[in-house]
């Protein structure tokens, strides 16, 4: 990469990231003397309103779910009357132990855990990064259990998230990515073909990030059934929306435990279900399952330890929450919002549709999602973000999508996205070298010769969060 391009890159990042620069005091050291309470109030409260307009008008892709100012402040009592609570001392906190089950239990009746003889468990984790690696740490131990299988494989869409290769790279699981077909989804042949003696699992998602499409999930699984292997549906990003949409009669294909060959799902309670973030939830098909993702010691001089995550202490005040979320929103209340967010992509995509110069994918029911063959996405999307708007740049190949929520469906919120967005395009046919943002860091993360070089790059904008 060009040196002055990667500089002028950088310091792009750094006005975005770090903007509060000498303004503020920064502290790298312990001050001698603690600040006053009310004085750092009111520093939260003073970076609060910097950077709650972005979220509050609907101006992001995803992230933030819900929201509303009351659904907010309840949130945030829940928490204060929890904060101190610690599931790994169920003697201290049964509450938390009590909501703990009954967000298992909820979920997975959502995942038509009443619809199958065989039981359903699991547990609250920390986000879908969490549930994944769980989920793939447990398949491995039981391959390894039942089989003997030394050098475990996992078959992965390339759609599927990011988490299944962190799982591989920490549990020493070789992860096999077969390219997507035509339509974004799965292909369920190129994946048979990758099955060997050593393969513990296949995975599919209910949708994927990027374009939000369901994978044929029912004939994943059955062919996973049929080889006497697990199969993980994640659902973090749909399983608390597509059931609803079901219900409201749009077409949603099954991913859930209607389908025998699904032996576990991972569904995030933190976005669709509305709760803090910070949790989510791992489900399986039977006890055994969950019993190979506790960890316990029996003979440690502290005691018998026993935890059913990879953390040790939990934050009883997020689990309460979540709890909290789904008992107070119910049922009604998930099938209004999932409503109003499907009629507002639905809404999009129709106004959209007479842009001649891109082309959305129409399948996604709560994203909307571009490409281009004559304008380059990146320089849309940099002009969109030139207007506020921030939306996920995906690649291999270039896209963009923005993820519907209920921020989404605030009244004038959709005729602004498509207004600015006309004129993002506009402005990028008539000045085909404007500015493209992130493009030269994915311009070589799609380039087999140079994609080594993007890691630094990667590991430069991490660093740079960690500066003080």
């Amino acid at each position: 990469m060009d040196a002055s391009l990667l500089a002028n890159l950088a310091a792009g990042f750094e006005k975005v990231l770090k903007p509060y620069g000498e303004d503020f005091q920064k502290f790298d050291h312990l001050p001698l003397q603690g600040m006053d309470r009310e004085e750092i109030l009111e520093l939260m409260e003073e970076f609060k309103e910097i950077e709650a307009a972005q979220w509050q008008d609907g101006f992001l892709s995803g992230v933030v779910y819900h929201g509303d100012t009351a659904h907010i402040d309840f949130m945030n009592r829940v928490y204060a009357i929890n904060s101190q609570s610690n599931p790994i001392h169920p003697e201290v906190w049964p509450s938390i132990s009590k909501f703990e089950a009954e967000i298992v239990g909820m979920t997975a009746n959502l995942m038509s855990a009443d619809q199958t003889p065989d039981e359903i468990v699991g547990t609250v984790t920390s986000g879908g990064t969490e549930s994944i690696l769980l989920a793939m740490k447990t398949y491995r131990d039981r391959a390894k259990e039942n089989k003997g299988i030394a050098a475990p494989e996992i078959i992965a869409p390339t759609s599927a998230h990011a988490a299944f290769t962190k799982a591989g790279e920490a549990f020493g699981i070789k992860v096999i990515r077969v390219p997507v077909g035509a339509d974004f989804r799965a292909d369920v042949a190129a994946m048979q073909d990758e099955i060997t003696e050593n393969t513990i699992a296949l995975v599919g998602s209910a949708p994927p990030f990027p374009h939000g499409i369901v994978d044929p999930i029912d004939e994943l699984s059955e062919l996973a059934r049929q080889h006497g292997i697990g199969f993980h549906t994640d659902a973090c990003l749909g399983g608390f929306i597509l059931p609803w949409a079901e219900k409201l009669g749009y077409a949603v294909p099954v991913f859930d435990f209607r389908l025998p060959g699904v032996t576990s799902i991972s569904i995030d309670t933190h976005k669709y279900g509305y709760a803090p973030k910070g949790t989510s939830v791992l489900l399986y098909r039977g006890s055994d399952m969950r019993h190979l993702q506790y960890f316990s010691v029996s003979d440690w001089p502290g005691g018998l330890y026993i935890t059913p995550t990879f953390s040790g202490s939990r934050p009883g005040a997020l689990i309460a929450a979540a709890w909290a979320a789904l008992v107070s929103i119910g049922e009604q209340g998930y099938l209004q919002a999932a409503k109003r967010i499907l009629e507002t992509t639905a809404w999009l995509k129709n106004e959209l549709a007479d842009i001649k110069e891109i082309q959305i994918l129409q399948d996604p029911l709560f994203m909307v999602v571009f490409q281009s063959e004559t304008h380059n996405v990146y320089q849309i999307s940099e002009y969109m973000s030139q207007k506020s708007w921030s939306l996920n740049e995906l690649h291999l190949p270039p896209a963009v999508h923005l993820c519907i929520t209920q921020r989404h469906t605030q009244e004038g919120v959709r005729e602004r996205f498509v207004e600015d967005f006309k004129s993002a395009v506009e402005f990028v046919q008539e000045n085909p070298q404007a500015p493209s943002g992130i493009e030269p860091v994915y311009g070589l993360a799609a380039t087999i010769d140079t994609r080594t070089m993007v890691k630094p790059v990667l590991n430069w904008f991490m660093d740079l969060l960690y500066r003080v």
